[in-house]
This record gives C-alpha cells, sequence and structure tokens, in this order.
C-alpha cells in the first residue's frame, strides 16, 4: 500500500483519503500539511481535537514509501488504534511494554520485512539503542510525534521522554517530523519547536474553535446534586467525562452517580492497572457510560460521541482546559462542557501553586496560568472569544455559550471589597489574627458564632456592616476578590490575607467591578437523548428506526470482534447511510466513511440489515 502510483503525490492522497478511509474531500488545512509531508518537508501541526490531526500523518505514511513511524504517549490506547486502521485495511502494528517477547519479535520482524504501514512506538522506546538499531534496519518514511504538547517542560502533560525526540532529526536528517497537538499557547508552540528541533519545519495552526461545544461555568452549589441534575436533564444515557481533582473524589462520585442509576466508572493512577485497562476498554467500547477521572485519563481518547466534559474542580490553566473539554463532541455534533466552580477551588488551587515544586519563576507561571482561568470563570464576556484570545486568536461572541446565552450583570462592588478588606486589615492590625473566608462573613453578617465570641470580635467596627449581601454573596466577593488578586491564602488552614493592590481599594484609587450571577435558563447544551445514540435531531421519522437499526447491528459486530463500536462505524456514516438508504453496494461506497476495506467487510451487512 505504500507504493507511489503515477500520478502526482497528491492526487496519490486523495486517492488513499477516498479508497482507505472513505472521504471524497479533505478537512480544512489537512491537504495543504499532507501535501507538504508527502514530499519530504517538516512539519509542527496545531488543530483542535477532532479536527483530523491523525489524517495528517497516516496518508504520507501510505503514500511515501516506507513505513511511517508515530511516538505516541498512549500506550492504553495503541491496540485500539491499530485495530482501527486494521479495520480500514492498514498494516499497522506496535512495539510497547504491554507485549511479550514473542508478540514483539513479530511485530520486529513484520516491520522489517517491509510489510508494515504504520508503527506505532511509546517515546521511552526511543531511548533504548535496541529500538534505534531496528528502526536504522529498516525502511522509515516519517516519523509523527502525536500529542507533541508533551515535550513542553513546565507544560500540563509533560513527558520527559519526549525531551529525546530531537534525536530524530540528528539520525535521520533526510526522513520527514510532523508533530501535532490539539493546544498550544504562543509560548508552548515556542517550546515545542526549540526543544524538538523543528525551527525550520513549516508551521500550520487552525482555528482553535469548537462551536459544538457549549461552554458552561456555574458557582458550586452541592456539586454533586448540580452534576447530577446535568446528567439527568440533558444527558440521560449519554457517555461523558467527569473530571475530579483527587483519587478520593473520583472514587465518590463514582459511587454517587452509579448508586442514582448513572452509569459510571473511576480511572486514577491509584487504581490497579489492570483496573484502569478494563474501566479504559469498556468506556471505549460500551454505549452510555460515564467515565470518572482525574486528568490522567482522556488524552488521545478516540471516542466520537462524548457528549459532555465536565469538571467538579478548577482546571489549573486554559490550555489544560481546553485539552480536557476538547475531548467532547469529536464527532461535531452538539456537546457540553461544563465547570462547577467555586471559593474552595481558587483557594486550593493558591495553595497548591505556593507548594509546587520548582523556582520561584515556575511558581509565578503557573500563577499566570491560574489567573487566566480565574479570569474565564468570572469574565462577563463571551467564554468563547476568552479561550480563543487566549491561544491568539481573535474572535466575535458566539451566542451558543452561558454568558452569550444568559448574560450576567457586572455590578460595582467596590464597597462591598472595602469592607471586606477592612475586616481583613482590622483583624491583622488589632488582633494580629487572621482567619478564613466563613469567619470573615459571620464578621460581616453579624452573627453571633462560637467563634466569634471567643475572640469578641462583635467589638470590631466592621461587625455586621454587610448585611446587604447574603452567605452567598459574600462568598463570591472573597472568590472574585481572590481572582483579582486584591486577596491571597497564607498558610495550611487557607487564612486570608492582603495583597500588595489591596491598599488601592481600601485608598479608594480603585474600583472593583463584579460578576453578579444570574438564575440560568434551561437551555440544553445537546438534543435530550436516550444512549449514545445523542437523538440525532436531523432525522427523519422514517430514517431514525433504520438508524437504531444500523446501530444495533454495529453494537453486536462489534461486541462480536472486540472492538470499540466506532471503530466498525462512525454514528455519522450510519446516519447517511439511514437517510440515503442505498439499495447496492455501489451506493453504499458512495457513503461517507466507507472505504474499500469496509465496504468489503461489512457492506453485505449493512444492506441486509437496511432490508430488515
Amino acid at each position: 500500500m505504500s507504493s507511489p502510483e503515477n500520478d502526482s503525490e497528491i492526487s496519490d492522497a486523495a486517492r488513499v483519503l477516498r479508497r482507505v478511509f472513505g472521504y471524497d474531500t479533505f478537512r480544512e488545512g489537512q491537504q495543504e500539511i499532507i501535501e507538504h509531508v508527502v514530499g519530504g518537508g517538516d512539519a509542527l501541526v496545531l488543530m483542535p481535537t477532532g479536527g483530523g490531526k491523525s489524517l495528517c500523518y497516516q496518508i504520507p505514511a501510505l503514500v511515501r514509501r516506507g513505513t511511517g513511524v508515530v511516538v505516541s504517549p498512549l500506550i492504553a490506547l495503541m491496540q485500539d488504534q491499530v485495530d482501527a486502521l486494521t479495520g480500514l485495511g492498514v498494516r499497522a502494528g506496535f512495539l510497547n511494554s504491554t507485549q511479550d517477547h514473542d508478540e514483539r519479535r513479530l511485530v520486529e520482524a513484520v516491520f522489517l520485512a517491509g510489510e508494515l504501514d504504520l508503527l506505532y512506538l511509546a517515546p521511552e522506546r526511543l531511548r533504548l539503542d535496541s529500538t534505534l538499531s531496528l528502526l536504522a534496519r529498516g525502511d522509515v518514511s516519517l516519523f509523527a510525534i502525536d500529542e507533541a504538547h508533551c515535550v513542553a517542560q513546565w507544560g500540563h502533560d509533560f513527558r520527559p521522554d519526549y525531551l529525546a525526540l530531537s534525536a530524530l532529526h540528528e539520525r535521520w536528517p533526510d526522513v520527514p517530523r510532523i508533530a501535532l497537538t490539539a493546544t498550544a499557547t504562543k509560548a508552548t508552540h515556542a517550546e515545542i519547536a526549540s526543544r524538538l528541533n523543528l525551527g525550520a519545519a513549516r508551521h500550520f495552526v487552525a482555528s482553535f474553535d469548537r462551536p459544538n461545544i457549549r461552554y458552561r461555568i456555574e458557582p458550586k452549589n452541592e456539586p454533586k446534586r448540580q452534576l447530577l441534575r446535568l446528567l439527568r436533564t440533558e444527558h440521560a444515557g449519554d457517555a461523558g467525562i467527569v473530571y475530579c481533582l483527587s483519587r478520593s473524589s473520583v472514587e465518590k462520585i463514582a459511587e454517587f452517580l452509579t448508586a442514582n442509576g448513572v452509569a459510571a466508572l473511576p480511572y486514577h493512577a491509584g487504581l490497579d492497572a489492570r483496573v484502569r485497562a478494563e474501566n479504559q476498554a469498556r468506556f471505549l467500547r460500551e454505549d452510555g457510560l460515564v467515565m470518572v477521572a482525574t486528568i490522567a485519563f482522556g488524552m488521545g481518547i478516540d471516542k466520537p460521541d462524548v457528549r459532555f466534559v465536565a469538571h467538579l474542580d478548577l482546571p489549573k490553566s486554559i490550555e489544560g482546559y481546553y485539552q480536557e473539554t476538547g475531548r467532547a463532541g469529536r464527532d461535531g455534533l452538539p456537546a457540553t462542557a461544563w465547570l462547577a466552580y467555586g471559593l474552595q477551588d481558587v483557594i486550593q488551587q493558591r495553595r497548591l501553586i505556593d507548594v509546587s515544586e520548582g523556582d520561584d519563576a515556575h511558581r509565578r507561571r503557573l500563577g499566570v496560568h491560574l489567573d487566566a482561568m480565574l479570569a474565564l470563570c468570572e469574565t462577563v464576556d463571551c467564554r468563547r472569544r476568552r479561550i480563543l484570545d487566549y491561544f491568539g486568536q481573535g474572535s466575535v461572541a458566539c451566542g451558543n455559550c452561558d454568558t452569550c446565552l444568559s448574560p450576567p450583570e457586572a455590578w460595582d462592588g467596590t464597597v462591598a471589597a472595602q469592607k471586606l478588606l477592612s475586616t481583613v486589615l482590622r483583624l491583622r492590625r488589632e488582633r494580629q489574627q487572621s482567619f478564613g473566608a466563613g469567619h470573615l462573613i459571620d464578621i460581616l453578617l453579624g452573627r453571633q458564632t462560637p467563634k466569634v465570641a471567643q475572640f469578641r470580635h462583635d467589638s470590631l467596627t466592621v461587625f455586621g456592616v454587610g448585611t446587604e449581601l447574603t452567605e452567598s454573596e459574600w462568598r463570591g466577593v472573597v472568590r472574585q476578590l481572590l481572582a483579582q488578586g486584591l486577596l491571597a491564602v497564607e498558610g495550611d488552614y487557607g487564612t486570608l490575607v492582603l495583597t500588595e493592590s489591596s491598599g488601592e481599594v481600601l485608598g479608594r484609587r480603585r474600583e472593583v467591578l463584579m460578576r453578579r450571577e444570574v438564575k440560568v435558563r434551561r437551555e440544553p447544551a445537546a438534543p435530550k437523548s436516550r444512549g449514545a445514540a445523542a437523538a440525532p435531531a436531523e432525522l427523519s421519522e422514517e430514517a431514525l428506526p433504520v438508524f437504531e437499526r444500523l446501530r444495533a447491528w454495529r453494537a453486536a459486530t462489534a461486541k462480536e470482534q472486540g472492538v470499540p463500536a466506532y471503530v466498525i462505524f462512525h454514528d455519522a456514516t450510519l446516519r447517511e447511510i439511514a437517510t440515503r438508504s442505498p439499495s447496492s453496494l455501489d451506493e453504499l461506497s458512495k457513503v461517507s466513511g466507507v472505504g474499500e476495506s469496509k465496504l468489503a467487510k461489512y457492506g453485505q451487512q449493512v444492506l441486509d440489515t437496511l432490508g430488515a
């Protein structure tokens, strides 16, 4: 399959696109990238999740002579990636630590015989002399470095083994390299280019916009119940991912959802490796499962029908948040990115930065990342515009995020800020004391609590001066002062202290605008659905039962073969089949996503299902 044909190289690429993958046209940006790599050029590609990055190296590997070597950190997913390619008729294999000696020897022999189109390797294998010797004895058509942001030293997914990949160019200077990632700021982009020695490569930066994803951030108020309400009212039976910061939270949320009738599985680094692998396999292969996980889960998850990604804890950066939310809606259908965010999140993240490894400069970088994330949470502007601005891509208001659909009010919180900051100041100056948010709010509301009585804080001049706001509103004030750097967290107990900027507010030299939450209109982020069918609303009444029959056939076939359902056909392909109702193999071959191999394997079964 890897031998070039007589026409021009890009014609070969278009032919492979149709014959192997079943598509008639390239997505935006793909053709130019593929043509460049097929011609032997190096490339650095920034393209959002679901934008078709994998074709940018898979097609050149099929057109060029030799084997495309794909460096991927996703050992647990290599089998599924190879299964998907094998289902397309591509000769693919992998080498990683999950294989025994005989399995590795077989793959090595096939590679050396020139009978592999694509070979997947974990980055740590390229540190082994035996792997480098193997590649030197074979015929490598290109090197693809997937998830290239892992090379960023202080990034959210840093992998030390990626630092050694710059040596590929030194050892194989004539073999083109293509590095790909879904998310990168300008700084991360520059770091990838520098560390992978891709300064002379051609850089391709696509729009990061994912218009099918609705971004929603709401204040925490019984987050477990908020999450359950989201799943029951908008995503009943849908596949989705729930991210938590700690392992214990993962376990508790998975148990809570299961107890309330939601099929949920836990995933975190503390679980037995076998359990993690089983849970991941179930999530990929079964419809309608919810994975509750730490950020250890998700990179490279090629499951197209994830209808929501929910965060129950504040992400550390917009880069990490965007990478995680990008796992929703890979099929282009409506999806939800939902985050519950509260005062304790801000305190916790500030404390984590204070105790983090690295020097002061590193902690300052972490602080800058968190500040941008907090600004996204507190904005009264369009969420999507904020995200795209962060990545250096301007945009207009999207009309499809919570702040566009239910615009919040901005209010002058200067007086409220002065009252709270004054409380912190008086406790420190007059009593040499500092306290957390809860006690400060009790003082402002004039509550006679045991702690107030113990420390005689009812004698302070600020006692009871804040009754114009509720406790919830005061917590919002504290949260936003922390977000704006007008308060800081100190010590292990989350006590609040003033910052250098606090004096500007107390001295009436700075106004403080704040976001007032409004009651969110119940605007579903995606059509209500039953199961991972995700209610294909565009289907006609006649086509819908046909689509369901096709899904049932696909599920049975996938189970029989032990592969995820999307390896057989994506939902988008089944929808088109249900709508067009082809009556012959020739008509079926014209459906997007039906290549030669799948037509031969499944064509008659599809026609039989249509005729059932």
